[in-house]
């Protein structure tokens, strides 16, 4: 765009909420023609949309850094400032947001556009009344009109979160920031909207209609809602006055303050603006307040400014250029941008230098050095990123190999992922976006732009769902907007998967007696939300009760899981636990906390149910255990025999032959006798049933142990083990520890009957260790575990171990007493097979 003089040049200056913005978008589609330059993608977008639904998709054009829609005979063009086309004549011109000239990091761009971008008929410059002086001083032919604020502004104070009005922005200036404070909002008020500038369009959009449909009361920003976005604001509350912008972290100036809040209010509607905090330094100032609320920002002393058009005739030349001084007293020369500090970086390394020996291929790295830094990758990736761009523009045909492209969009094409892995996505497909909007970087740029575009709205999409779901309780909402506090007002309804839910919105879950408030819920709702559904699931909780007191056995479950305690589980849930009783044959059933739900009498009942089934169940898979603690309560029983069935008891029915010798060496033929007809076996090494080492006895016989000690349910075994390592079986599970290995019990028996059998008397002779092969055991542990039955190995002459029998390591039995015939009447009935 040329300069024309007799171009007229109006700068249109004064505080946010004077419709500035507005203004020039109505005289642009009163011309011609025209271009209008904002400081972000999403108010070039807005603008767009805007002017598309006056004029017409094929007469309006939008061209950002990542987004190119340029029909081929467009008349108005909506851009970012970066991307306003320098060589079209158009009748109208306009730069939005000027003050920005004084941004260190873009604000050589705005001042490059406000110094030389010119309309045929007619230029605008909009912005802060702080640019007045530099207009004057830049621009002196400019007409500068300052209009006033619409609606007034002022200060209201600070407010924690949680008191803070509908309808408030509550602005950030970190993205971490931004993110704790919306999960803040979300818990305390039910949800809010989030408006990042790194956004994309698309999801900006979606998070804005949201707050503007008034599905939120609440929107989290950061500092790019200052830039015009168009919002229904009432209060805007900064979370903070400090801001990184770049270089350092840094208080915000009264103008960037002003801007900000400048949000609040609409057209004609008063707005008010204030801090989460009264003290300290994220607490406004009395002279800040003032500032604001009067318009009065100081006025900029200097502005920006890199050479616009440099110099491609060398490397050398044009970092030269773009490095000059300003001639202009009111210019500053702009601090290194990243795109400069990129061009110098990889104008020292050899391969660069020889592929821009003409003035073209200094133009076409300058230009991949304009790949702006979407990742914020930092100087040293992003200049390999671009070296790497570069490397392949300037050799073969000068386009990017069409399968690294492809390669690099298809990893970025998945929509799975928490918000902050979905942002870092869409950052990556913005500059692959930026490089398909290139014409010449790629041989098939609008498949690849059209390819990307499609990614970066699936992704907007995905983000804008986990944004909502991250920071939106629509059931609260709902909740909230529909009875206010009245609880019993909810139309509570069961869904068949146990989901209880009002409005179609999910409450929590119902799992047998047990409700869960959903976890997503605030701290706030929850006793609202439990009360709400315990009035109406208290029908539901009895009719449950009744048939789990009519349900068939196989309905019960025995819940034994590794390290839980052992329970009862119906349809699924855990209804009664077992706890210590007088005897581990006898545990006592502690109903969950979650019936206590019903009333006394139906728990009792149930209770009772459950009790019935236990003692069943222990009758069907641990008989043993059962008659034991008959006989070691059975006072007709004989001393000896009541010792053992007690000690034995208490153990589970599997305990060392060591921990019991005395007792059972006082045991008489009769008493022996009942103990195998039980199903007991009296070992060499154990007494044990052999029916409680298969699974389903072995399941009960842990959970028993588990009650009568207070403690978590011991390991399961694998099924069918037969020999493990020392350190993997726990006592009391029915596995001896021999040597470096632990050996099922009846096993050992077995083994010592084998070797019982083998011997002839004393005499020396060679154990069979077929069987302890086969089961497993190492040379090493048969030999610990003939020691331990009472042998003792002797070398022969040809250098053969043989064994000799050395007798029993046990006290010899004590004589037993002669008791009366009818003596152990009782046990009789009490013994398994007995008639």
């Amino acid at each position: 765009m040329s300069q024309s003089e007799r171009s007229p040049v109006t700068a249109v200056l004064g505080p946010t909420n004077t419709g500035k913005t507005h203004l020039a978008v109505e005289r642009m589609v009163a011309h011609s023609s025209g271009i209008m330059g904002f400081p972000l993608r999403l108010l070039a977008r807005e603008v767009y949309d805007r002017i598309v639904a006056l004029k017409g998709p094929s007469e309006v054009a939008l061209l950002t850094g990542e987004e190119k829609i340029l029909p081929p005979k467009a008349r108005w063009f909506l851009c970012t400032a970066e991307s306003m086309p320098t060589d079209r004549d158009v009748a109208f011109v306009a730069l939005d947001e000027a003050q920005l000239s004084a941004d260190p990091e873009r604000g050589h761009v705005f001042t490059d556009r406000l110094l030389r971008a010119r309309g045929r008929e007619e230029t605008m410059i909009l912005g802060s009344a702080s640019l007045k002086p530099m207009l004057k001083a830049l621009v002196p032919e400019a007409e500068i009109i300052s209009r006033p604020r619409f609606s007034t502004l002022s200060y209201a104070g600070a407010r924690k979160l949680s008191r803070l009005p509908k309808r408030s922005a509550i602005v950030a200036f970190s993205v971490e920031e931004v993110y704790a404070v919306a999960e803040a909002i979300r818990r305390l008020r039910g949800g809010t909207a989030v408006v990042m500038g790194a956004l994309s369009p698309r999801t900006r959009n979606a998070q804005v209609a949201m707050f503007q449909a008034g599905e939120v009361d609440y929107l989290v920003a950061t500092d790019a809602i200052g830039m015009g976005l168009n919002m229904d604001v009432a209060h805007v509350a900064f979370a903070s006055l400090h801001k990184f912008d770049g270089r350092r972290t840094r208080r915000l100036t009264v103008a960037e303050m002003a801007q900000i809040a400048g949000r609040a209010g609409r057209h004609q509607r008063d707005g008010t603006f204030g801090a989460l905090h009264e003290e300290g330094p994220s607490a406004f100032g009395p002279e800040e307040v003032m500032a604001i609320e009067e318009h009065q920002v100081p006025p900029l002393r200097q502005l920006y400014w890199r050479e616009g058009e440099p110099d491609f005739a060398s490397l050398d030349g044009l970092i030269a250029s773009l490095e000059m001084r300003p001639a202009h007293q009111m210019l500053r020369a702009a601090p290194q941008a990243i795109d400069l500090a990129v061009l110098k970086r990889l104008a020292d390394e050899d391969w660069v230098r020889a592929r821009t020996r003409s003035p073209a291929m200094v133009q076409r790295l300058w230009a991949a050095c304009g790949l702006p830094d979407f990742r914020k990758l930092g100087l040293d990736p992003h200049s390999r990123f671009v070296g790497r761009v570069f490397g392949h523009l300037s050799e073969g045909n000068g386009h990017l190999p069409h399968q690294w492209f492809a390669d690099e969009i298809a990893r970025l094409d998945r929509t799975e992922g928490d918000v902050e892995t979905l942002a870092g996505r869409i950052a990556g497909a913005r500059s692959w976006a930026y490089i398909a909007h290139r014409k010449d970087w790629l041989l098939d740029p609008t498949h690849w732009a059209e390819r990307t575009r499609a990614i970066e709205e699936r992704l907007s999409d995905a983000l804008h769902a986990s944004l909502q779901q991250r920071f939106v309780d629509k059931r609260t909402t709902v909740l909230l907007r529909k009875i206010g506090a009245d609880a019993s007002a909810l139309p509570v309804t069961i869904g068949g998967d146990g989901e209880v839910l009002v409005d179609e919105q999910v409450l929590g879950r119902l799992d047998g007696f047990r409700f869960t408030v959903a976890p997503d819920a605030r701290a706030g709702d929850k006793r609202m939300l439990l009360a709400a559904a315990e009035k109406r699931l208290v029908g539901e909780w009895k009719r449950r009760a009744d048939a789990l007191i009519a349900a068939e056995d196989r309905a019960l479950m025995l819940v034994a899981e590794t390290g839980e305690q052992p329970a009862i589980a119906w349809d699924g849930h855990a209804v009664a636990r077992l706890v210590a009783g007088p005897a581990t044959a006898r545990p006592r059933i502690r109903p969950d906390r979650t019936l206590d739900c019903l009333d006394r009498g139906t728990r009792d009942a149930v209770t009772a149910r459950i009790e019935s089934w236990v003692t069943r169940q222990m009758q069907r898979h641990t008989p043993a255990l059962v008659w034991l603690d008959m006989v070691a309560r059975d006072p007709a029983a004989p001393a000896a025999l009541r010792a053992v069935a007690t000690a034995l008891g208490e153990a589970g029915g599997i305990a060392p032959r060591a921990d019991v010798v005395q007792a059972v060496s006082a045991l008489d033929g009769q008493a022996r006798q009942w103990l195998r007809k039980a199903g007991l076996v009296i070992g060499t090494l154990d007494l044990f049933d052999p029916r409680l080492l298969k699974p389903l006895p072995a399941r009960w016989r842990r959970a028993l142990l588990a009650a009568r000690c207070g403690e978590p349910v011991a390991p399961v075994l694998p099924v069918g083990a037969t020999v493990l390592g020392a350190g993997d079986a726990q006592p009391g599970v029915g596995f001896r520890t021999i040597g470096a290995q632990a050996v099922r019990v009846d096993l050992v028996e077995r083994i010592a009957r084998a070797a019982h059998d083998a011997r002839a008397g004393r005499a020396p002779f060679v154990p069979d260790p077929a069987l302890a092969t086969s089961i497993g055991m190492s040379p090493d542990s048969f030999a610990k575990l003939m020691v331990l039955l009472g042998f003792r190995s002797e070398a022969q002459a040809d250098g053969s171990p043989h064994w000799t029998w050395r007798g029993s390591r046990l006290p010899r039995p004590a004589p037993v007493q002669a008791t009366p015939g009818n003596a152990f009447a009782a046990l009789r009935e009490l013994v398994p097979g007995n008639g």
